[in-house]
């Protein structure tokens, strides 16, 4: 029997943007204020847990094609990398860099190593969330 559940699908396209728009600022916004990867990945884990709600699990594999242990391995790549990465230049561990560069169109920007690590962290909250999601509601 398939039931229509018309209202939750339309309310979710909706609600599932404003998530992802929220996670993306709580992202960016976690390196001066609290927030940051784990947060952020937290809310877009909600997002496509909210999307497996509202369609099936075939639908969402066709919508998003994610191998999420493979995100998860390559937010574990950033993570490590960018924490040990200060090791090459003498500096102890998880020591970060950081420079303001001149961008053509968005002007001048600080940019910051803490950012791939929390980039990291987005991506291992993301894959092992819907690694543990998708295996527990897995029919297989």
């Amino acid at each position: 029997m398939k039931t229509n559940d018309l209202i939750l699908q339309t309310a979710t396209k909706i609600v599932l943007f404003i998530i992802v728009l929220f996670s993306i600022y709580i992202f960016f916004a976690g390196h001066y204020t609290p927030g940051g990867g784990f947060v952020g990945g937290l809310l877009t884990a909600g997002a496509i847990i909210l999307l497996l709600l509202a369609f099936d699990m075939k639908t969402v594999a066709k919508i998003l094609p994610i191998n999420y242990m493979t995100m998860t391995a390559v937010g574990l790549l950033f993570a490590i990398g960018t924490a040990a990465g200060a090791l090459l230049f003498n500096v102890p561990f998880l020591t970060h860099a950081f420079g303001d560069v001149h961008l053509p169109i968005l002007g001048e920007m600080a940019l910051h190593t803490a950012t791939i690590f929390d980039l990291g962290v987005f991506l291992v909250v993301v894959g092992v969330t819907m690694t543990i999601i998708q295996t527990i509601g897995g029919d297989e």
